[in-house]
């Protein structure tokens, strides 16, 4: 699992503006610049995928923590190009610096954790239980 999963790692993933990632569509009408929550998506979305080839074949990774600027706004249509870095390994737990641009300027940055997980079902059923506690 996390044997090979090293300080260091990095990956990147590109997306394009479009309407259902702007501030209008998270509900701030008019806004059409892409929306905070759609930046933070994106920046666990390229975390989540930098350590997908070193999990084993049944396990997955939750995010746990983000912590993120927002500092430009990038309109319909630009690109929007995230990256990430992993700077701490700790078990099943791993901790990335992401940042994002979008061809003009640096639009976002911080950090996010994540922890790897070893079986999908077993997480899913211990969910499941806290309805029979509400």
């Amino acid at each position: 699992m996390t044997e090979s999963l090293t300080p260091g790692l990095s990956h990147q993933i590109r997306q394009i503006v479009q309407q259902q990632h702007t501030a209008d569509a998270f509900g701030n009408p008019g806004v059409e610049v892409f929306a905070t929550p759609a930046l933070i998506t994106l920046l666990e979305n390229v975390c989540g995928e930098c350590i997908k080839p070193f999990l084993r074949e049944d396990g997955f990774s939750v995010g746990t923590r983000v912590e993120i600027r927002h500092l430009g706004a990038t309109p319909l249509g630009m690109e929007v190009v995230a990256k990430c870095e992993v700077i701490e390994v700790d078990r099943r737990r791993v901790v990335f610096r992401v940042e994002a641009h979008d061809g003009v300027e640096k639009i976002g940055d911080g950090t996010h954790e994540r922890f790897i997980m070893e079986n999908l079902e077993a997480f899913l059923q211990s969910t499941r239980e806290k309805l029979k506690q509400g």
